[in-house]
This record gives C-alpha cells, structure tokens and sequence, in this order.
C-alpha cells in the first residue's frame, strides 16, 4: 500500500481528490465489467454521496454464477472485488446494467405468457394429413 507522510497536507489533498475521481479501465477490463453489469452481477454506490462533485462510483463484481460462470470470462483480480470506477464509465456501466434488467423482464413476460401445451402436443389437421402421407 502507498503511504502519504501526513506531515505534507496538500499532497494529501491532492492524493484525496485523485481517489474521488475513480479509475477508467482499459476497454477488454470494461467490457468483462459491462457482461456483469448485463447480468446484474454488480453492485454500484456513489463513492461520496455528500458531495455533488463526485460522480465516482464504488463497484463490486460478484462472481458470475450457474450457467453464467461456464461461459463468461473474468479476470482473477476482477473476481469478488470492489472498484472505484470514474463518473462516465460508471454512468454507461448503469446503462448497461438497466439494458440487462430490461431484456430480462420481457424475457420473464415472455415466458410467463407462453403455452408450451399446445406447442408440444397440438398439430393442425393439415399437418397431420401430410405427415401420414409422407409416412405411406
């Protein structure tokens, strides 16, 4: 860990004011945040919610589960962590995070209203007729 003498306050203001302004991250460490994000696997909070300044943000990623972990690549040191992303990464990767949630719940909706009985067992007349044929 970086240690500050305590002795030198404005190098300690300036080191405070470059921790409030978060990190950006390089754009394939991006992209394997955005694929959490999508699957709801982050956790965001405003670093400073007492100051309007600060648009950072903390991130923890969690670990992708189930089917997810199989498929989705993710840095060791991204696994379980927490980030503090700057404002405008931080701001898309809330977008992103909405965009997967959205998608979800049509997907849900979908589900919820979909008759799988008759797409397994009803076959019009039409169609059996020419799958008899076919069978002679």
């Amino acid at each position: 860990m970086k240690s500050i003498p305590i002795t030198d306050v404005s190098s300690l203001k300036n080191e405070l004011k470059r921790y409030k302004m978060g990190k950006k991250l390089e754009i394939p460490r991006f992209n394997q945040l955005a694929r959490m994000a999508y699957m709801g696997r982050l956790v965001m909070t405003p670093l400073d919610p007492e100051d309007p300044s600060c648009k950072s943000f903390l991130v923890h990623v969690q670990e992708p589960q189930g089917l997810a972990a199989h498929f989705i690549d993710l840095d060791e040191d991204l696994q379980d962590t927490i980030l503090i992303l700057d404002g405008e990464q931080s701001m898309a990767m809330a977008g992103i995070m909405q965009a997967g949630v959205e998608e979800r719940v049509l997907w849900h909706q979908a589900l919820n209203e979909r008759d799988f009985y008759f797409s397994a067992f009803y076959r019009p007349k039409d169609k059996e007729a020419q799958d008899g044929a076919v069978q002679s």
